[in-house]
């Protein structure tokens, strides 16, 4: 009566459990990832900065007002007559750059690439944590379903189990035949309970990609079944070149050098500044002994002022030589990681074509091991083989399976790397 209570408490927590587990799809996986992760964070911030970085006012195009105040205080000691003179100078003062060879122009537009290479490097980051939480996600149906044939498994060797127990009662099996279906129920049972850990272990892989609680558990909705679709070489080189997310950055990049050789050519071209201002004097003069006098007095001033650098070491054009060799480097660097990236995708795609291909093998040799399994168990059952025989196309079955579930995830693993590297795994 007891095991009786005890299991039914076990049953009605473990309904409970499944009650509270909150329902979670790939899509909406994605989204808690890219809201929660750490990285993501910071780098928006770091985008923020950038946006804030590029404005008008940040490369000089407005001119410059400053308030002064000056006070001063003289005590004079002399033979004729000593005296105490204090003086207050404000002053309101604009120095405003009319010209420096088009550099704000420059500056603005850099700071404007420099933007976009900002807004660049986080979606290259949400490229990342999504392909990272798409696998993630598909590991645990990887191991979802190696669990659930570790029990199917396990349960055809405890029923082989049972069955040489009741054989060697009735006097139709004997100890080594129950000995033998009892070490491959353990060693079932062992497979079982690893599984169990593996699939536990990929949960808390995602929890942490998620940036939630590693105890949190889940009802996953999302199928087990990979998506086959067939694509062209040429046809994905070209997406690769126009929407890769690492190639548009380098694209960039590119162009902020040239913005440094442009900045480094401004140098070469005069410069026109304009300054004014108003200046006010009050001065207020007191001889020993005698009453105080006060001037007040104001002054306009405005200034045009031309500058050209005519030889300073030849610093100017130094640093357009290192400007333009700079450009250089970029361009070598951008087709590195055109070359790279071709090589990369040209790689992929032959290999989600071969695991495409496999995977359709692996899914006619399951069906001819379930087939198999099924007649053997009957076949056993009635006599018609033994114990071993049967054993074999078990752990025939199990292999075929398990190499089906690999293929699936292969060839999912493979397509998510196709179209990160065609610049679509935003749209998907």
């Amino acid at each position: 009566m007891i095991k009786k209570i005890s299991l039914s408490l076990l049953l009605s927590c473990f309904l409970m459990s499944l009650m509270a587990q909150e329902e979670l799809s790939l899509s909406k996986a994605i989204q808690v990832g890219l809201e929660n992760n750490y990285e993501l964070k910071i780098i928006r911030k770091s985008e923020r900065i950038s946006e804030l970085n590029n404005s008008w006012g940040n490369v000089g195009r407005y001119p410059r007002i400053q308030f002064n105040l000056q006070g001063r205080g003289i005590k004079d000691y002399n033979e004729s007559n000593d005296f105490t003179r204090l003086s207050v100078i404000p002053s309101l003062d604009m120095n405003w750059t009319l010209f420096e060879g088009f550099a704000v122009q420059i500056r603005k537009d850099k700071f404007d690439d420099l933007e976009q290479l900002s807004k660049g490097n986080t979606l290259i980051a949400v490229e990342n944590r999504i392909e990272l939480i798409i696998l993630a996600y598909y590991k645990i149906l990887l191991e979802k379903e190696r669990l659930k044939v570790s029990e199917k498994i396990m349960n055809l060797s405890s029923d082989r189990y049972e069955r040489s127990k009741v054989g060697k009662e009735l006097g139709s099996a004997v100890t080594y035949d129950v000995l033998q279906s009892k070490n491959a129920w353990l060693e079932d049972r062992s497979s079982y309970l690893l599984q169990e850990v593996n699939f536990n272990n990929a949960v808390r892989d995602l929890n942490f990609l998620l940036g939630v609680k590693e105890s949190k558990t889940y009802k996953f909705s999302d199928e087990f079944l990979p998506v086959s679709d067939e694509y062209q070489l040429a046809s994905l080189l070209d997406k690769m070149l126009n929407n890769n997310s690492n190639l548009k950055n380098r694209y960039i990049q590119e162009m902020i050098l040239r913005r440094d050789v442009e900045l480094a050519r401004s140098n070469f071209f005069p410069k026109l500044n304009f300054g004014a201002g108003i200046q006010g004097n009050r001065i207020r003069t007191k001889p020993d002994g005698m009453s105080s006098n006060t001037i007040d007095s104001h002054n306009l001033y405005a200034n045009l002022s031309l500058s050209y650098m005519i030889f300073n070491g030849n610093s100017n054009r130094r640093a357009l030589q290192i400007a333009r060799i700079q450009e250089e480097i970029g361009k070598i660097e951008t087709e590195d990681l055109k070359h790279t990236l071709t090589n990369a995708l040209a790689q992929s795609c032959e290999l989600y074509q071969v695991r495409r291909e496999l995977y359709l093998l692996a899914e006619e040799n399951l069906e001819a091991a379930e087939l198999n399994l099924s007649i053997s168990k009957d076949k056993y059952e009635s006599g018609s083989i033994n114990s071993f025989n049967y054993r074999d196309v078990q752990i025939n079955y199990q292999n075929v399976a398990l190499a089906r579930l690999n293929a699936i995830f292969n060839l999912i693993q493979s397509r998510t790397s196709l179209v990160r590297l065609t610049g679509g795994i935003l749209n998907e």
